[in-house]
Parts: C-alpha cells; sequence; structure tokens
C-alpha cells in the first residue's frame, strides 16, 4: 500500500477516531489501521464540548504517517451525526462544538412542538424524533438568544467542517444532512418552511452534495483529493455490509446501534411516527429506514464508572464475566433516558431493574450481562417493527462495526430475534468510506459491486439462533417494561 492508489478513511466516533489506510488491487480492498486516538469531550463552564481542535490535529497527524509510506489518492472523513460547528462570514469557528449529551436541548422538542405540530415535523423531514438533533441544537441558541447564532453565517456538521478545513469548500454531505430534522423528506433540499416557522436563520445552511462527492483538494497537497464518502458514519457502515436482498436487516453496532433496512423510497407511514424510526439518506441513493437504539454507550459508560472506581476491566474481560452470570434475569429498556447522559450508570441499571421489580444486577458480570441481553431484545423488538412497516419477513441480519466483535451480543441477537445473524466487518463504517473514495476514483461501480468487493476481501462469523422458550419469555417481560413511546408503541406479534 505503498503507491500514489493509496486511500485514506478518517473514522471517527462518539469514544474513539481511527485512520485506516486502504489499497484496491481491482478485486479485493485491502486496510491497515495507521492511527486510533481517544475521543472525549470536555465539559467547559457546564457545556458539555467535543475537542475538535484536537480532532483535527489527529487527522492532521494521521494524514502525515499515511502519506509517510507514499503518496495518497485521496481522503475521506466520516463522523456521528447531529452535533455541528458555526462559522463566521469568514469561514472561522465561531465556539467549540457542543456534545449531543448536553443538556441544553432539555425540554427543546416540547418547545418546538408548541410552535410546528409534532406530526408537521414529521411529514417535513421525516426524521425521529430525538432532543439531541440538530433541529433542537439551533432551536436552543436560538431561544436563549445566544450570541453565537448572530455571528453564524454557516452550520457544518463535524465531517463537513473537518473537510472545510482540510480543502476550504464548504458542503452539506447528504447522508449527514439526513441526521439533523432540518433536511426535507424528498432528502436533496432543506425544509426551508420548517425552518422558516422556527425561526432559524436560512443563511446556515448551503449546497449540498451527494455521497462520493469529490469536494477538492488538500490544501498542502494538491494530488489528494478530499472526497466526501457517505459522512454519516452508519451511511458508510451501511455501505460495507456483504449482503444484498429485501430479506436482509442490518445493525450498525457501536456507542449507538442502529437497526435497518434500506427502502427504494422514505417511508412516511404513521406507525414510523408512533414508533420513532428515521428516514436518513443512504450512499448509494436509497432510503435508510431505522431506528436508534442506545447500544453499547451502556456498557462503555458502566466501564468507565468501574475504571474510576480502581477496577480497569478489559471489554473482553466484561464479555467472559458476563457469560458466567446467571441468564435472562434482569432487564432494562435501552431506550429509557435515564441512560442518555454520562455518569452513575451501573447504579442507573440497578435503580431501573429495583423500580420496574425485578432483581437489582450487583456484580459487574451481572451487569454486562442484563446489557447485553436487553440489547439483543430491543434488537428484536426493533426488527419486528420493521417487518410492519415493510410488510416484509426478515431473513437475516448482518451485524456490521465494533459490536460484531462482541461474538456473545451476536449470539444474544440471534437467539432473541429467532433468525440467523451475520457478524462483520467490524471496521465496516473505515471500509464503506473506502469504498465511496474508490466509486469516486472510479474504481467501483454499483452498490452491488461494492458489496461483493465486501465478501471477497473480509472475513465474517456466523450465528445460528438457538432460541427457546426462555428467550421469548424474556421478550413477552421486556415488552412490559416502562416505555418512553407514545401509546402506540407495542410492536405487532
Amino acid at each position: 500500500m505503498s503507491t500514489n492508489d493509496t486511500l485514506l478513511a478518517i473514522d471517527l466516533g462518539a469514544e474513539s477516531g481511527r485512520a485506516v489506510r486502504g489499497g484496491f488491487d481491482g478485486t479485493r480492498l485491502r486496510i491497515e489501521e495507521v492511527l486510533r486516538f481517544p475521543n472525549q469531550p470536555v465539559e467547559i463552564r457546564d457545556t458539555l464540548c467535543w475537542d475538535i481542535l484536537g480532532i483535527y490535529a489527529n487527522v492532521q497527524a494521521a494524514i502525515e504517517k499515511a502519506r509517510a509510506g507514499g503518496g495518497l489518492r485521496s481522503i475521506g472523513v466520516d463522523a456521528w451525526g447531529v452535533d455541528f460547528g458555526l462559522l463566521d462570514r469568514a469561514g472561522r469557528l465561531v465556539a467549540n462544538p457542543v456534545h449531543y449529551r448536553d443538556r441544553r436541548t432539555e425540554g427543546m422538542m416540547q418547545r418546538a412542538f408548541g410552535i410546528v405540530a409534532r406530526e408537521d415535523i414529521f411529514r417535513a423531514t421525516g426524521n425521529m424524533f430525538l432532543e439531541l438533533n440538530t433541529l433542537y441544537q439551533l432551536l436552543a441558541l436560538r431561544l436563549a438568544e445566544d450570541p453565537t447564532l448572530e455571528i453564524a453565517a454557516r452550520m457544518l456538521n463535524i465531517p463537513d467542517l473537518l473537510n472545510y478545513w482540510l480543502c476550504g469548500v464548504m458542503a452539506h454531505e447528504l447522508t449527514i444532512a439526513s441526521t439533523t430534522q432540518c433536511l426535507a423528506a424528498d432528502r436533496r433540499d432543506w425544509a426551508w418552511d420548517l425552518l422558516r416557522r422556527l425561526d432559524l436563520p436560512a443563511r446556515l445552511f448551503g449546497d449540498i452534495a451527494a455521497p462520493a462527492s469529490c469536494l477538492g483538494t488538500l490544501r498542502d497537497n494538491r494530488r489528494t483529493t478530499v472526497v466526501a464518502p457517505a459522512s454519516h458514519d452508519t451511511g458508510s457502515a451501511v455501505m460495507a455490509v456483504p449482503g444484498q436482498g429485501e430479506g436482509l436487516a442490518w445493525i450498525s453496532s457501536g456507542t449507538w446501534s442502529v437497526v435497518g433496512v434500506l427502502t427504494d423510497a422514505v417511508v412516511l407511514a404513521p406507525e414510523v411516527l408512533a414508533w420513532n424510526f428515521t428516514n436518513e439518506a443512504g450512499g448509494d441513493g436509497r432510503n435508510r429506514l431505522s431506528r436508534n437504539v442506545m447500544g453499547l454507550w451502556l456498557l462503555q459508560e458502566c466501564r468507565r464508572q468501574w475504571e474510576r472506581e480502581g477496577q480497569a476491566w478489559s471489554y473482553a474481560e466484561l464479555v467472559k464475566m458476563s457469560g458466567a452470570a446467571p441468564p435472562l434475569r434482569s432487564l432494562v429498556d435501552p431506550d429509557d433516558p435515564r441512560f442518555f447522559r454520562p455518569g452513575g450508570m451501573p447504579d442507573a441499571i440497578r435503580q431501573y431493574c429495583a423500580a420496574t421489580g425485578q432483581p437489582a444486577p450487583q456484580s459487574a458480570g451481572e451487569i454486562a450481562r442484563c446489557i447485553l441481553e436487553s440489547l439483543a431484545l430491543a434488537y428484536r423488538r426493533a426488527l419486528d417493527w420493521l417487518e410492519a412497516l415493510t410488510h416484509r419477513r426478515i431473513e437475516r441480519i448482518h451485524v456490521v462495526g465494533g459490536g460484531a466483535r462482541n461474538s456473545l451480543l451476536c449470539q444474544f441477537t440471534a437467539d432473541a430475534a429467532r433468525r440467523p445473524v451475520v457478524a462483520g466487518p467490524a471496521e465496516a463504517t473505515a471500509i464503506g468510506n473506502l469504498l465511496a473514495q474508490a466509486r469516486a476514483n472510479g474504481w467501483i461501480g454499483s452498490s452491488a459491486e461494492a458489496a461483493e468487493v465486501v465478501r471477497r476481501s473480509f472475513p465474517t462469523q456466523e450465528f445460528a439462533s438457538a432460541a427457546d422458550g426462555a428467550w421469548e419469555d424474556a421478550y413477552a417481560r421486556f415488552q412490559r417494561l416502562p416505555s418512553c413511546l407514545s401509546h402506540e408503541e407495542t410492536p405487532p406479534a
């Protein structure tokens, strides 16, 4: 991978960032991790912020390290959704981007509904309702009369901001724009009427770029192209799913889990709103109909708490301990709002179980097992809803992302969902990013061709369902847990 045809994916997650170098020989994609670095928020005067300058410094370090072995043909950045930076008229960053888990959006959805009905927002955007969405972050700034909003001339989501710093071009890549709840349901323009009714400045929203667009070249090296891949990390991960066909569902498993299917068009059925699903743009022109599940965030937060208490267990150790804990004893709904904020996660899980009449898990293994089993059951619920929304049977599940390495979670998912699970590739987001760059460079054509490249290049592991009555009983218990959804929350039988 020391030729000028080398590609570099910058993949930024909510817990860590990584740079992955890729080489494509026309048949297989080879990858090599160049750099991995932590991505931790910083609290500044009671506001939870991203260390965006630290992230950019690591991106620059990754580029230097990657091209030390030869030239780079292109580079692409993907990241988590919704968060953004505000730039002034001179293109300067106005303030540190705020973390989506900051409290400034508390109550903002209800404030928005007092201006525009929930149903009208949904029909305009097709997005799920989460208080962390860009729409409510911007509304919080406006209602607080925050001066940064007055100064701002443009809003750029995190990957778009980094692209601007790398090549000097301001553009909103489509898949990341589709996470904001500011984009129209047709996915090709902003929801201008909604933005006007909420009195959000139109100047913040610029031109939209398609996935796999060549934006420009690196400021310090005109031979390296900056490509906007599917800049939303889930969009890139789905591009690396090795399967095809209508009977397939995917789970992008990481800090967040996203459970979904691809559809040819946006789905605006009433149940999409009732069950809080979202429509987001796919990297290949199709629609991603999906639902967010809180994901491995719960285990990550428990691990951080235990480390603060002097127990620095690895994830592998926690999974091993959970395997030895009693099965299906205590369950939580991972999407309960009490699990959203950082800090005190083990106690939050114990308190939830006690409040719902279940044994409160005590040991780290018991808590880890509770989390993994609950995630698997939350996936089952989302899959049942997807079948009802699409009127088609889901025959198999592809798990991609970091959670694909967690064999216990994959087996629990197969058992809970009563469907086979295919796990891998674990580095799906970086791989999808590289595939988009390969498409931008003219090396790969269709999404089917990209899926075939993934199948040839990366191994997967299959998990057959060994479900028994205990999992069905657990699912019935899980469905009776308190839910933050509307009264229409019960999934179909």
